[in-house]
This record gives C-alpha cells, structure tokens and sequence, in this order.
C-alpha cells in the first residue's frame, strides 16, 4: 500500500504504516465474550425432544424485516443424550472429533451445527485461525446466515491479509460477501437464548455488527481505500461503546492519518491508548503513532516582529 508524499520523514512513516496495518490483530483474545455467549445459547437452546416446545426469550423491539427462527431441537431422548456428551468436550481436536462422531450417528439433527460453533470456539481460545475457518466453514454449510462464523471469518482473513497473497482478489471478496452478508442477516438469523434480555441480545447483535465493519475497514485500509476503512473503522467503534476494542480504534487513527485528517486521527489514537494496557505491542505501536501525530498537530511558533524604534 505505497504512498507518494513530498515529507520525506512522512513517507518513511506511510512505510512503517504498510507494516503496522499488516500485523494480525490478535482476534482470538478479544473475541471471547462474543464466542462463550454463542455457547451459552447452544447449551440453553437444545429440548429433549421437539415435542418438548421452546419458547423464545425475551428480544428487542420486533422490526418488520426480522422474524426470528426457531431453536433447532433434538428429536429423540438418545439424540439429545449424544449431543449433552459431545458438548461436554473440551480443546480443538476432540470437540472437533466429538462433532463429526455425533454428526455421523445423526446426520440430520439441527444440533450439529451448535457442536461445530463449539470447536470453533476451542479453536478460537487456541489461536489457531487456520482450523478455525476450517470448521467455520462447516458451521455455514449447516447454516448459510450464522451470524458468528460469518463474522469469525471475515475478521480472520481481513487480519491475515496480505500484499503477497496469491489468492488475495479471491480473499478480499470473501470478506465483503461474509461481512455484507452477516449484517444483512443479523436479525432473522438470531435465535434468542432463553432467558435473554433485550439488553443483552442488543449488545450481541452490535457487537456482531461492530466485528462485520471492522472486518470490512481492515480490509479497504490494506487496499489502500482510506475513506472506506474510516467509515467502516468509525461505524465498529460506534456500535461497540461497552467494550472498546483498542485494534478498531488504532486502524481508524491510521485511516484518518493516511488522509491527513491528523486532528481526527489523534483523538483515535487517544481513544485506543485507553484500552492497551493488556497488550504491549499494541501499545507500543499506538503510542509511536500518538508522537508522530502531535508533531504533525503542533502549532508552529509564529514568528516575532521586530520592534522598531
């Protein structure tokens, strides 16, 4: 993402820019809440049987366009028996193997799909994104409108993207189609889990979305499509006021600043220097970033006339 400019030491910053923007984001370690609020509705949505009935919790306002669907159910006490043992597996690999072993003995049970979202999310706490979209991919082959894997997987490869891909045309339309498609279909693809708040399926449904434009803004801010990435990078902040994700708001400084919009761009870094104590590298970078811009804002001294006498 090459840029011209006649400030020499301003292009060896777009330079170091190339570099910051390239770094993966880390995903795994701050998507957790979003992922174990998935499993808590996987564990509270399943009967015994369909004959059971179950009865959404409580939503937000209904809107016109939305219409929930219903829990997928387990049909027998056996199915439902399995999908308890399966469940109750930890780590990738044996989540992910107690997921294909269940979905072989009932290979049309609706409750495959929470087994799979499962060792997604063991994936997901063992930083390991190339598994991660592997079973993400089988969560949308169940369920095309899964809010999560479609997010997961924008956020995954718009993190890992990179100038040297040879399949990156192929990536960038992937995150778009993904991330397009999750905030299309936020509404009528969201079961609530019982028990829910409108409260908290609100803040689930934003943070889902604030995931889809992020992906979205990482994406243009590696193509080079600056005022893209800031709509996009401000949209994600703007939808995720609760738990501030310092990354959004670092790429949202280095979108403004690629425009010289060096006021806007050092609010965002303040902004993202608020919630990097966690992670120094992300600090480290902010905080070389934040120095750049206050010299980039500073007032020049203006110059004093000479007095005559």
């Amino acid at each position: 993402m090459g840029r011209h400019t006649n400030e020499p030491w301003i292009a060896q910053e777009a330079c170091r820019h190339q570099q910051r923007v390239g770094r993966p984001r880390y995903i795994f370690g701050i998507l957790t809440a979003v992922v174990v609020l998935v499993l808590f509705y996987a564990a509270q949505a399943a009967p015994q049987t369909s004959a059971a009935g179950n009865k959404p919790g409580s939503s937000s306002p209904p809107q016109p366009q939305a219409t929930p669907r219903r829990p997928p159910q387990a049909r027998t006490q056996k199915e439902y028996s399995d999908y308890n043992a399966a469940h109750a597996v930890n780590g990738g690999p044996a989540a992910e193997k107690a997921a294909d072993d269940f979905a072989a003995e009932h290979p049309d049970s609706e409750l495959r799909v929470y087994l799979y979202s499962k060792a997604m999310h063991e994936y997901q706490n063992e930083n390991n994104p190339g598994k991660l979209l592997a079973i993400a991919e089988k969560v949308l082959a169940l369920d095309p409108d899964n809010s999560i894997a479609l997010v997961l997987t924008a956020s995954v490869l718009a993190d890992s993207l990179s100038d040297t891909d040879l399949d990156r045309e192929q990536k960038i339309a992937e995150i778009k189609n993904k991330s397009t498609h999750a905030l299309e279909t936020v509404d009528t693809a969201f079961v609530p889990p019982q028990g829910a708040t409108p409260e908290q399926i609100d803040a689930y449904k934003s943070t889902l979305r604030s995931m889809a434009h992020s992906a979205l803004g990482i994406m243009e801010l590696k193509s080079g499509a600056d005022a893209a990435a800031e709509k996009d990078l401000q949209a994600a902040a703007d939808l995720n006021k609760t738990e501030p994700d310092p990354y959004v708001w670092y790429h949202l400084a280095l979108a403004q600043d690629h425009q010289k919009k060096y006021v806007e761009a050092l609010a965002s870094i303040n902004q993202a220097l608020q919630h990097t104590s966690t992670n120094p590298e992300l600090e480290r970078l902010a905080r070389g970033e934040r120095e750049r811009l206050l010299k980039l804002t500073a007032t020049p001294a203006v110059p004093q006339k000479p007095i005559t006498k």
